[in-house]
């Protein structure tokens, strides 16, 4: 595997594990977003797109 897909990888893990964190919705939504600007940032340079994504994910859990 090459280091970008390595990159990608662990950064969405540590995503989708960030987003599950907090009491309410709204702090799933705020953390999944924060960690979702930092991978969207590191990966692809969007971290607007990579926070909406973010949030999402915490929306759901």
């Amino acid at each position: 595997m090459t280091r970008k897909v390595l990159l990608t990888m662990s950064t969405l893990a540590l995503v989708v594990s960030v987003a599950a964190c907090g009491n309410t919705r709204g702090q799933r939504v705020a953390t999944g977003a924060l960690g979702g600007a930092v991978a969207g940032e590191l990966i692809a340079d969007e971290p607007v797109a990579g926070a909406l994504i973010g949030g999402g994910i915490g929306a759901v859990n």
